[in-house]
């Protein structure tokens, strides 16, 4: 077994995919309308979906906004540097909530966070020695 995708809904998908390809450098994989169900379904990832697990964007084409609630964390992704990360982010127009750093409380990961633009955070996590 292998974890597939994690979705996420989106309210305007455009906006949500320029800010996953044009700020976090992801590429989309596949995209498809369901005019019947009034829903859009968008893959996008780092790799093939073949080799990795990969993010589902829906959107539903009557709801332009969704509560976020209480349960959902983030999304994490391994990056190189973190620092540099977060300024190439911010260069590309993302918003950065929590500057690069070491995991607090005293955690040696250097971590950041993002948030894009349906308010979903991501975690930047810089890879280990």
């Amino acid at each position: 077994m292998r974890i597939l995708h994690t979705m996420l809904r989106v309210g305007d998908l455009d906006r949500a995919l320029r800010f996953y390809t044009e700020v976090l450098g992801m590429r989309l994989l596949r995209r498809a309308d369901y005019p019947a169900g009034r829903f859009t379904l968008a893959f996008l990832g780092y790799q093939d979906e073949k080799d990795g697990a990969v993010l589902e964007l829906t959107h539903n084409w009557d709801t332009s906004s969704y509560d976020l609630g209480t349960g959902y964390g983030h999304i994490a992704i391994e990056v190189a540097d973190a620092h540099a990360a977060c300024e190439e982010i911010r260069r590309r127009g993302g918003k950065v909530t929590r500057e690069a750093g070491p995991m607090k409380p005293g955690g040696a990961s250097v971590i950041d966070f993002v948030e894009d633009p349906d308010g979903y955070k991501i975690e930047l996590i810089q890879k280990g020695e």
